[in-house]
């Protein structure tokens, strides 16, 4: 009995079940590298950086249609993960990125799933 056959299997098991996890994201939130080293660069007004368990700035103020980004520059993964259910990341790993495009105006609650304590918001104006 070869290993190949059930490891090519469980590879494309994998392989299909990110694809479709990927599918489920809304075309209008991504996660991708980032083109900068955005957690020792220079602060950015779209940029959110996660950093010693907490969203930095705590409130970021952005006109409609922004598209923020959120880098966790921590060791431990984190999410963005709204309030009232707009969005939630994956759980980004140390470097990671994840970004949203704010459409309307209003003021956005999320927090970070594994650690309910880190809140911040997005203010749309």
């Amino acid at each position: 009995m070869s290993i190949l056959p059930g490891t090519l299997r469980g590879s494309l098991l994998a392989l299909a079940l990110g694809a479709a996890a990927a599918s489920c994201f809304s075309e209008r939130s991504t996660v991708t590298p980032p083109e900068e080293d955005l957690c020792t660069g220079p602060a950015r007004a779209d940029v959110v950086v996660i950093r010693n368990f907490s969203f930095q700035p705590a409130q970021l103020r952005v006109s409609p249609g922004t598209r923020v980004t959120w880098v966790n520059c921590d060791t431990d993964p984190h999410t963005s993960t709204a309030d009232a259910g707009g969005w939630d990341s994956p759980l980004l790993g140390s470097g990671a990125v994840f970004s949203r495009t704010f459409d309307r105006t209003g003021s956005f609650a999320y927090h970070c799933e594994p650690h309910p304590f880190m809140t911040a918001s997005v203010v749309v104006e």
